[in-house]
């Protein structure tokens, strides 16, 4: 594990290789999971606030079940996350032409309706960040529906902390960053 400021990163986030390969997986990580997508205090009144900007491309099924649960529930953890249908599949996604599930939040951001891109959990998957008293856990969490991720990014040489690089800037800034990737490039823990 590599400290860089108030973190712990998991050595896996600098030498594992990945990039999304959506034609394969066809956004099977909206599915897949024992409950939504985690989400902060202040992310779940941003999507509320947003909603109306992205309810458009939903599902009448999910525009449904945000209806019934609302913008975001507590699983059985107590943590606070995005709704589901059918106990599965995120409630903010929605099918394209390709069969492949997208964000219905992100498609509004792209279309520049709202300034959210989506949950940092979404945009920084697969890397999960446990939140201690004293510091955050970033790991990296390999799972099968990501074995074309892992195929695709091995096949261009991209590591996983290059391919995160503007959700990793959003979540802990530039400096941080920087310093991650200098890590990445010195290897201090392999000397």
């Amino acid at each position: 594990m590599l400290e860089i400021g108030k973190t712990i990163v998991s050595f896996d986030v600098l030498e594992e290789h990945f990039l999304c390969d959506l034609m394969k997986c066809k956004g099977a990580c909206c599915v897949e999971g024992d409950s939504g997508a985690p989400l902060t205090e202040e992310e779940a009144a941003e999507i509320e606030k947003v909603y109306s900007e992205f309810e458009e491309y939903l599902p009448e099924k999910h525009k449904a079940e945000v209806k019934k649960q609302g913008f975001s529930s507590i699983d059985e953890d107590g943590d606070l996350v995005t709704p589901l249908v059918d106990n599965r599949q995120c409630a903010y996604t929605f099918t394209d032409e390709n069969g492949i599930l997208k964000c219905a939040i992100e498609k509004a951001f792209f279309e520049k309706k709202i300034n959210f891109r989506k949950p940092v959990s979404c945009h920084l998957f697969p890397i999960r960040i446990t939140e201690y008293k004293r510091f955050d856990a970033v790991n990296y969490q390999q799972i099968d529906i990501c074995k074309p991720g892992r195929e695709c990014g091995k096949g261009q040489q991209l590591p996983l902390y290059k391919f995160l690089k503007e959700p990793l800037i959003s979540k802990y800034g530039e400096k941080w960053y920087e310093q991650l990737t200098i890590a990445a490039e010195e290897k201090p823990w392999k000397k």
